[in-house]
């Protein structure tokens, strides 16, 4: 065998068997993403259909493999099993393959593994019941400290106090609590100015909680780049969505009752009645933590997050 030849195996085999490793994972995020809003844990009882309760074979639990043999049905009483649990092990595999091929083995990779599993979990959890639960974020942030000892958020700085330097362990730290503050005040600066301006509430504490845990990850730059392109993803799908609801008559039965009421016309009762609707703003601050970590730097921005560059 050629030394090209086991070249071109390796370069294959190791994205595979990432690929592998991430579907696992993938498994039990979905685990976290099904237990914690309920307060359930996720170490026991085992896997189980939540109509029969009958316990999921082990063979009947293979990532991807055994939704597919199953047709997305319960083996017992035929309940539809949500293409969610699929999705979301094949979306983790994908992003193990894309870390492996943006970091390498290293200290790095795995930060981003773990950052990009949490952001899955919130990222899902919130587009299925709205909830961006306190157990992800804050176990997440104390993570990022942690890891912020090693691989600080924007790659480290000379600081320094009465002209001594301060230990790049302690500097990582503070970039990492700097990104937390930033991204969490200016959010829930904007949620305070949304409420003083539209007299109801525009996001949750949640929000705030989660761009803690992202600013402590990534530092101020990227809590910055994240907090823009998710409100301007949101905006923009949020637009669409209304649109949507308003032109195939979203609670068109609603506006009805209120025109014979008085209340207005129908197309405008309508159209309050889509713009009500409220799209989850942690899915989009999630979406957009990931593209700043592994889509942005493609596209030659490497100023705005040091510590992808180099720890690459």
């Amino acid at each position: 065998m050629s030394p090209n030849t086991s070249c071109g195996t390796v370069v294959c085999v190791i994205p595979f068997f990432f690929f592998l490793f991430g579907i696992v994972i993938g498994s039990f995020l979905n685990v976290c993403i099904s237990r914690i809003p309920e307060g359930l844990s996720i170490v026991s009882p085992g896997s189980r259909c939540p109509r029969c309760e009958a316990p999921i074979k082990p063979y009947d639990n293979i990532p991807v493999l055994g939704w597919l043999l199953l047709r997305g049905k319960c083996r017992n009483c035929r309940l539809p099993i949500s293409p969610m649990y699929p999705l979301v092990e094949c979306l983790t595999g994908v992003l193990f393959v894309l870390t492996y091929h943006t970091f390498g083995i290293s200290l790095a990779a795995f930060k981003f593994l773990v950052f990009g599993c949490l952001v899955i979990i919130l990222i899902v959890t919130d587009l299925r019941v709205r909830l961006l639960p306190d157990a992800v974020n804050w176990f997440g942030f104390g993570l990022a400290l942690a890891f912020a000892t090693r691989i600080p958020p924007d790659g480290g700085r000379d600081i320094r106090v009465l002209a001594h330097p301060v230990h790049p362990m302690l500097v990582g730290v503070l970039e990492a609590l700097l990104g937390a503050a930033f991204g969490s005040f200016v959010l829930w600066g904007a949620a305070a100015l949304y409420k003083l301006v539209r007299k109801r509430e525009g996001m949750g504490m949640g929000d705030v909680k989660m761009m803690a845990m992202v600013g402590a990850f990534l530092g101020v730059r990227s809590a910055f780049l994240t907090i823009l392109l998710g409100t301007l993803l949101g905006s923009v799908i949020g637009l669409a969505t209304v649109a949507g609801l308003f032109l195939f008559g979203w609670n068109s039965d609603l506006a009805e009752r209120a025109h014979r009421r008085g209340l207005g016309s129908t197309a405008a009762l309508r159209w309050t009645i889509a713009s009500q609707y409220q799209l989850p703003l942690g899915t989009f601050l999630g979406i957009a933590a990931l593209a700043v970590v592994y889509a942005l730097p493609r596209f030659g921005l490497p100023w705005y997050l040091r510590s992808v560059v180099l720890t690459r």
